[in-house]
Order: structure tokens, then C-alpha cells, then sequence
């Protein structure tokens, strides 16, 4: 059964829906995903190491919870779906930091950012399908590591517009 999403104009709004593999052909027919950023006081920034079996950026390090919005869904209930099917996350409050578009070679997304912060008995039940590690970075770790192909191009380019949220 294929996957849709919906393809957006530059102001978001949605003008069609096309599948997960139009989208990821190299069509680049926006399309809107979300990201869930998960900071704890002292500078530290949840990643997630995703799966080698993901068919884009395996096994590098990338944001707490990403994931695409599905056709007929709400950014914010694909960011709830999300948390929870990736980190087993239900009772949080996000809040919003900023949407931008983002570019790779294959496909163009429509990046909406969320944030929440947590204490030190943070826990997880991260789902070994999508996620093979997690853990909190440091945000000194994290500088030292951009651009050696650790993290994933997205989180790199994203941790700019993050970084002052980062207690």
C-alpha cells in the first residue's frame, strides 16, 4: 500500500499529495515533516542514530523524532504519532521554534520545528526499526562532530536555528 503525503506551496499550504516515492525521487515536490528536538539543562540535545535500514541518511544521527506528515493528517497530530511510535513519547508538551524548507538531492521538505525540555530521569522506548541508538549530546560534542558525516546534513544545517533554545 503506498504512503502519501501532501505536496505544499511555499506558504504551506496544500496543493496535492503525491507518494513517498514521488516524493523521494528526486521530484522535489515539497512536502511537510516534523521534528521533535528534546533538550535537557546543562546544553544537552537528544539524537537519535537512525537505522541502517532507513533509505535516507542510515545510520547517521539526526533529531530526537522526525517523521513525515501523512495526507489527511495535521502537522501537529504526525508530531504526536511520531514521538510516540519512535521514543514511546505521550505526555508532552511541544512548542513550536520555526518552519523552513530544506533541500537535499532527492527531495524538498517543509521542516516544522518543535522543542520540549525534559529533566535527568528522562527515559525512552525507542523503536529498533527505526532507531538502532539514543542519547543525550552535549552541545560541545555536537560542534566538534559537524560536518565529519556523523550527523545527518538536515540536523546539521537545523542545529543553527536550534542552538539558542539549548539551556
Amino acid at each position: 500500500m503506498d504512503e502519501y503525503f501532501p505536496i505544499l506551496n511555499t506558504q504551506g499550504e496544500i496543493i496535492g499529495k503525491a507518494t513517498r516515492k514521488e516524493c523521494h525521487s528526486g521530484s522535489m515536490l515539497l512536502h511537510p515533516v516534523v521534528h521533535l528536538h528534546i533538550f535537557r539543562q546543562g546544553g544537552y540535545v537528544y539524537l537519535q542514530k537512525r537505522a541502517l535500514n532507513k533509505d535516507i541518511q542510515p545510520g547517521k544521527w539526526d533529531t530526537a523524532v522526525g517523521g513525515h506528515v501523512d495526507y489527511g493528517e495535521s502537522v501537529e497530530e504526525a508530531l504526536f504519532r511520531e514521538a510516540r511510535e519512535e521514543l514511546g513519547l505521550t505526555d508532552i508538551n511541544p512548542q513550536k521554534i520555526v518552519n523552513y524548507i530544506f533541500n537535499s538531492e532527492i527531495e524538498q521538505e517543509m521542516v516544522n520545528v518543535y522543542y520540549i525540555i525534559v529533566g535527568e530521569n528522562f527515559e525512552t522506548v525507542n523503536d529498533p526499526i527505526e532507531i538502532d541508538e539514543a542519547r543525550f549530546w552535549h552541545i560541545d560534542e555536537i560542534e566538534q562532530v559537524i560536518g565529519k558525516g556523523i550527523l545527518t546534513p538536515n540536523f546539521e544545517q537545523e542545529y543553527n536555528r536550534i542552538k539558542y533554545f539549548i539551556e
